[in-house]
């Protein structure tokens, strides 16, 4: 699409947020069209520039950081520095969209918490992510995604017999995708009525609203989940099973539909199992006789939902990775004039607008890639 059709095309947003949550808000929000301008400290940069996932890194930056950065702009200012600090507010006045995740206190410090931000710029869209909420014994800790994994009890819910984590930043992912609807609803807002507001969410109720079936079903069940109900033991939960090359995941399926696939006896009364651990056992056993591939094709014809498990070789090697065209490539350019540009290939949005794929060749800004405003440098100069 070109950049005028996006649908937030002319919002500007100033992204002060650091490593995780905060800067993949923002890259939903350029995704979608967004002026999206890093406001970064001097020297180092934002935290992300030199926390290096599987300790990869591109042109002086981490990978992870060209992932979540890509399609913005940066500029460099000291927030300690009063004079920079009025540079500072005087793009907040004329932004569409503020967005951190600095723990509670932090912005009220340095005079751009929301109440400020709004004195300066009375439609300004203010959005905060934090680890645990505004308020609370544990509002003022650190936010990190296994902290709040764990504290949201989620740990219980992915292992079978002990607890265990998710292997990705889930919830800073879930975060952003909150924090951006948020925005994205504010900005609604602001086109009917001219107001601003105020949106925030934190890496706890992300985790809390991924659990919403679990949580309902609990706090309305009379023994407190103590234990499946009569209604459900006719049906084995979804789960994972070894095979003859490999491992294969099952949906939630009836056990008469499964067991009449894969065997002929098991111990049934009535349609409900005696036993499900002995069931899924049983099961177990003989799709490990035969191979991932055969076994999708013999479920599959018998109307019951499974699917191999893949690495990530054999994810971007699918001819359902290739389907979606997921990915993109960015380009940053060289340093120095004779220099190599980068070239990385990334994700692209996973959203699509009135049915075309969103892509934006435009890599990670380097720091200070649009100036330091210290010597001048007005990003907005002119209007927006």
């Amino acid at each position: 699409m070109e950049a005028e059709e996006l649908p937030l095309a002319g919002v500007v947003v100033l992204d002060f947020s650091q490593f995780l949550a905060g800067p993949v808000a923002a890259l939903r929000l350029a995704d979608l069209g967004a002026r999206v301008i890093k406001i970064e400290r001097p020297v180092t940069g934002e935290i992300g520039r030199t926390l290096a996932f599987a300790g990869r890194w591109a042109d002086e930056d981490t990978v992870s950081f060209h992932a979540m950065n890509r399609n913005k702009e940066a500029v460099v200012a000291d927030l300690k520095d009063p004079a920079d600090l009025e540079r500072v507010k005087s793009l907040v006045a004329r932004a569409d969209v503020l967005l951190h995740n600095f723990r509670p206190g932090v912005m009220e410090r340095l005079g751009l918490d929301y109440e400020s931000a709004r004195a300066l710029n009375p439609s300004i869209i203010y959005a905060a992510a934090s680890g645990y909420g505004p308020e609370g014994p544990w509002s003022n800790r650190p936010g990190q995604d296994l902290l709040a994994q764990s504290i949201s009890g989620l740990t219980w819910t992915t292992g079978r017999n002990r607890p265990t984590t998710v292997g990705l930043s889930l919830a800073d992912h879930l975060l952003s995708c909150h924090l951006a609807q948020g925005v994205t609803a504010l900005l609604l807002r602001k086109a009917r009525t001219g107001q601003g507001g105020h949106t925030e969410s934190s890496l706890l109720e992300a985790m809390l609203d991924l659990q919403t079936i679990p949580l309902t079903t609990h706090l309305n069940t009379p023994t407190n989940g103590a234990g499946p109900t009569d209604a459900a033991d006719d049906v084995l939960p979804a789960r994972l099973y070894r095979t003859a090359d490999g491992y294969l995941a099952v949906g939630v399926v009836r056990v008469a539909e499964l067991v009449g696939v894969v065997g002929e006896s098991v111990s049934v009364e009535g349609g409900l199992v005696v036993e499900r651990d002995v069931v899924e056992e049983w099961v177990g056993e003989r799709l490990v006789l035969g191979k991932t591939a055969e076994w999708v094709e013999v479920l599959g014809r018998a109307g019951i939902e499974c699917a191999p498990l893949r690495t990530l070789d054999e994810v971007i090697a699918s001819e359902e990775f290739r389907a979606i065209g997921m990915t993109q490539e960015v380009v940053r350019p060289a340093a120095a004039a004779g220099g190599t540009p980068l070239r990385l290939t990334t994700t692209r949005s996973p959203i699509r607008i009135d049915g075309e794929v969103l892509r934006n060749g435009r890599a990670a800004p380097r720091l200070g890639a649009q100036g330091y405003l210290r010597d001048g440098v007005d990003p907005l100069k002119g209007g927006r």
